[in-house]
């Protein structure tokens, strides 16, 4: 079975102390996010900066992110920020809509 976490270096020599970071990162996420199946997260270095991408998908869900910073670490960090915003949003979002619905249902059969 394939890790539901990948992460690739690319251009540059892989930072065990970023990739542990970062796994530890998606998998608090995918604690929080149980909808999530798979995280692939590229580092990389474009000029002077650190770049980092993403991309999580799940059930329903598929979120996508960029991020750049001087350092490896601050542009892993920025990335999975970004990422989590964008989970919580559509996570809240499911999960009061499902609220929402709930209720409009309920005051329906009360004939209100």
């Amino acid at each position: 079975m394939n890790s539901p976490v990948t992460i690739s270096f690319k251009d540059i020599e892989p930072k065990e102390k970023v990739r542990t970071m970062v796994e530890e990162r998606c998998d608090a996420l995918r604690e929080e996010f149980p909808e999530t199946t798979r995280f692939e997260i590229i580092l990389s270095i474009d000029g002077d900066n650190h770049t980092a991408h993403g991309h999580v998908t799940g059930n329903s869900t598929e979120v996508a992110g960029h991020a750049e910073a001087p350092r490896l670490r601050q542009a892993a960090d920025k990335l999975l920020d970004s990422l989590e915003r964008q989970l919580r949003k559509i996570h809240d979002k499911k999960i009061f809509g499902q609220r929402r619905e709930a209720q409009r249902a309920s005051e329906r059969r009360r004939g209100g």
